[in-house]
């Protein structure tokens, strides 16, 4: 009996951290992460099979539940419910994203000669081809793939043979090193 009442109490906390989450109350998130987390990175580990990815749906999870909180409705569902749904199309997305492209060899190294093509097309004296060229090759071939043949972040993790955390890092980082380089 003590088990339900914990379990009513906690349930309470989460849809109340929920409720100032859509209110732009940010200590309310790290609230339901603390509750949480360590369970949803169980769940998701189960589901993906890798710890890596199991952390990655978790984090983009939060950032959902985050910019979703306002949609919460406890009159639909209590409010674990709501994260653990939130988690699991988080879990189904990397699933689907990572079996695209199986990592070989033969995906890896046709990646660059393609990023390349896309850069021979930009004209010499453009500032972007300038940018570009200042990345590293293996962060330029991810931009290129991502933004000019619009590969997802999970299809090029598969097609890389790298962890879907590593391509984000990538893309975020050259995203930051254009930006700052075009000024």
């Amino acid at each position: 009996m003590a088990t339900n009442s914990h379990d009513s109490a906690t349930e309470a906390q989460i849809a109340a951290a929920l409720a100032r989450c859509a209110a732009g109350e940010r200590a309310a998130l790290k609230v339901i992460y603390d509750i949480e987390a360590a369970r949803m990175v169980g769940v998701a580990r189960r589901m993906l099979r890798r710890q890596d990815l199991a952390e990655e749906a978790v984090q983009d999870a939060f950032m959902r539940i985050w910019r979703a909180a306002r949609s919460f409705d406890p009159q639909r569902g209590g409010p674990r419910t709501w994260l653990y749904a939130i988690l699991r199309n988080c879990a189904l997305t990397i699933l689907r994203d990572e079996s695209r492209f199986t990592a070989d060899e033969e995906n890896a190294e046709d990646a660059a000669p393609i990023a390349e093509s896309a850069m021979a097309r930009l004209p010499e004296a453009s500032a972007l081809r300038r940018c570009l060229e200042s990345l590293d090759a293996q962060r330029r071939t991810v931009v290129v793939l991502a933004y000019v043949h619009g590969l997802s972040h999970g299809e090029l993790a598969g097609k890389l043979g790298v962890p879907l955390g590593t391509v984000k890092s990538w893309v975020r980082r050259s995203l930051i090193s254009l930006q700052e380089c075009m000024g």
